[in-house]
């Protein structure tokens, strides 16, 4: 209704987010996809247990890899630049960070990518009759990632 106060908490809208950390500077992707870490259960059941079902613990954690999407810009190849300097055994790790910002541009949300590296740069898809704005793409493998709330 018209003159109506907010009083609750509204949860925060995804398409107002950074990432630093990357090598040549700040750099503003469309999208990024594959946020995730999981772990994978073990399960054991000892010869005397009086269940027929095993148990079940947490085992080896492991994460996926983060797909980023951006415009490609005049003279811009820090994507490519970065993926570039995977030599054998002497790769550019770096430690990625993804805000997600509330409307002050204030991080409320953070993903920490340890020990990223690129693992594959994708260039645009080239039509002549399109009018869709040139993408790139990057996917990014880490080691760990750390999610926190500042």
């Amino acid at each position: 209704m018209t003159g109506e106060t907010q009083n609750s908490t509204w949860p925060l809208p995804k398409f107002y987010f950074s990432v630093t950390g990357l090598p040549g500077g700040p750099v503003s992707f469309q999208e990024v996809t594959g946020l995730e870490t999981e772990v994978t259960p073990i399960e054991y059941r000892h010869g005397d247990s009086p269940s027929f079902y095993p148990i079940k613990m947490p085992g080896l954690g492991k994460v996926g890899n983060v797909t980023m999407r951006k415009g490609i810009f005049v003279n811009d190849t820090s994507l490519w630049n970065w993926f570039n300097q995977i030599k054998m055994n002497t790769i550019a790790r770096v430690t990625v960070v993804v805000n997600l910002l509330d409307e002050t541009g204030a991080p409320k949300m953070v993903w920490t990518l340890n020990n990223a590296f690129p693992i594959k740069v994708t260039g645009t898809d080239l039509k002549s009759e399109g009018g869709e704005v040139a993408v790139e793409s990057v996917d990014i493998a880490y080691e760990t990632l750390v999610i926190s709330a500042p």
